[in-house]
């Protein structure tokens, strides 16, 4: 039996502030496997955020275990998460979070740097990860030279630096127009295609959510089955794309 990439049994994530309790996520379970291309959807507030940094390895749940790759990630230490998400994960955000003072090829091999990778083969990669987001004549300019899609575009080129297992993407179309959403979510369906890694898209929009092979809904911190939006990402999915 082949191990998921990803499972959570009984995560629950509760934040004390002062007396009270706030309880985000209660009562997860599930797995997501290696080479998957998932969508966890729901309603502002319902706790897709909080989910996405256990998930990557940002925090740790309350109670319950999140196993990666079959380890439970409470049992290592900050040095060996800080490991794990320099090696193993991507992220991309909603903000983009470039550094404005750097080239877009400059924002790209900065990780690289940190995992000390040889210099001479960091550019190298860069370049052709730029060239693969289609920013091929675009790789000296900065952040604020560049249009919103553009930006993103670093992001995800700079979230491969490493080539990362698993890519995490919080709201990656959340800034977006329309066009420059769908191109970002193409972007991400080709890396699916290729069969290279996991990828994992936190979205509140049907739209987007209808890119992925696999939907997780939450509602009030719990997965729930939701059968209306379910029932419209597959006639998104059928009448304007295919995986």
């Amino acid at each position: 039996m082949v191990e998921p990439l990803i499972k959570l049994e009984n995560v629950w994530k509760i934040y004390q502030l002062g007396k009270v309790e706030l309880t985000v996520l209660k009562e997860m379970n599930f797995e997501i496997n290696r080479g998957s291309f998932v969508s966890i959807i729901g309603p502002s507030g319902s706790g897709k955020s909080t989910l996405l940094n256990i998930i990557g390895c940002l925090d740790i749940p309350t109670k319950g275990k999140i196993f990666l790759d079959g380890q439970d990630i409470q049992k290592l230490s900050e040095d060996e998460l800080a490991k794990i998400r320099g090696k193993k994960i991507g992220f991309v955000f909603q903000q983009f979070n470039l550094l404005p003072n750097l080239t877009a090829i400059e924002n790209v091999v900065l990780p690289m740097v940190f995992q000390k990778i040889p210099e001479e083969k960091r550019f190298g990669r860069a370049k052709k990860l730029l060239e693969m987001v289609g920013l091929g004549e675009r790789i000296f300019h900065k952040p604020a030279e560049l249009s919103g899609g553009e930006q993103q575009r670093v992001a995800i080129a700079r979230a491969l630096a490493n080539n990362p297992e698993m890519l995490i993407t919080d709201e990656p179309t959340g800034n977006l127009d329309s066009k420059s959403g769908e191109m970002i979510m193409e972007i991400l369906k080709e890396l699916y295609q290729k069969g290279e890694r996991t990828i994992i898209v936190v979205t509140h929009d049907l739209q987007i959510a209808s890119f992925s092979k696999e939907i997780v809904h939450i509602k009030d911190g719990q997965i729930v089955s939701d059968h209306e939006a379910m029932k419209k990402v597959l006639w998104l999915r059928e009448n304007s794309r295919s995986i």
